[in-house]
């Protein structure tokens, strides 16, 4: 297994894998997505990765590397959209993954690193505790199209 920044060409995978998270069973179209992706391409440390087994991508995640007035101007990773292929969870992809991620982190001599995760995904919070990550605080969403500060 390898774990690379995606490509363009990765974009319908990458998709596919996002309908097994997804509430409404809708994603963007490759159109749409390789708009997105390219404006995420401009910004400095933040990437979409693959987990790639034999020429398929068994999971993605991204990462976004960012600077900080607190803590003494330390940086903090924040992990998102983290996913494996059904046919490959339980071979281990996703803790490969995490800790990827982590060592880019530690590269990047980022204070902590950070991942949100739906509360409904209860398999996916024993995963994450069991691999390091602490439940830390709370984690607030709102909404906008129903806030009340609209």
């Amino acid at each position: 297994m390898i774990i690379r920044i995606a490509e363009e060409k990765d974009l319908p995978e990458i998709l596919a894998l996002y309908l097994l998270v997804e509430n409404d069973d809708k994603i963007l179209t490759v159109d749409d997505a390789r708009v997105i992706f390219n404006k995420m391409r401009s910004y400095p440390d933040y990437n979409v990765y693959v987990a790639e087994v034999d020429g398929k991508i068994a999971g993605t995640f991204a990462l976004a590397i960012m600077d900080n007035l607190a803590h003494m101007g330390s940086k903090s990773g924040l992990i998102e959209d983290v996913v494996v292929a059904e046919s490959f969870q339980g071979q281990g992809i996703g803790k490969q993954m995490m800790m990827f991620a982590v060592e880019i982190c530690k590269g990047k001599s980022c204070y902590k690193v950070a991942l949100s995760s739906n509360l409904k995904r209860k398999d996916a919070h024993k995963f994450y505790e069991k691999i390091g990550f602490k439940i830390h605080g709370y984690s607030f969403t709102m909404e906008l199209e129903d806030s009340l500060l609209s």
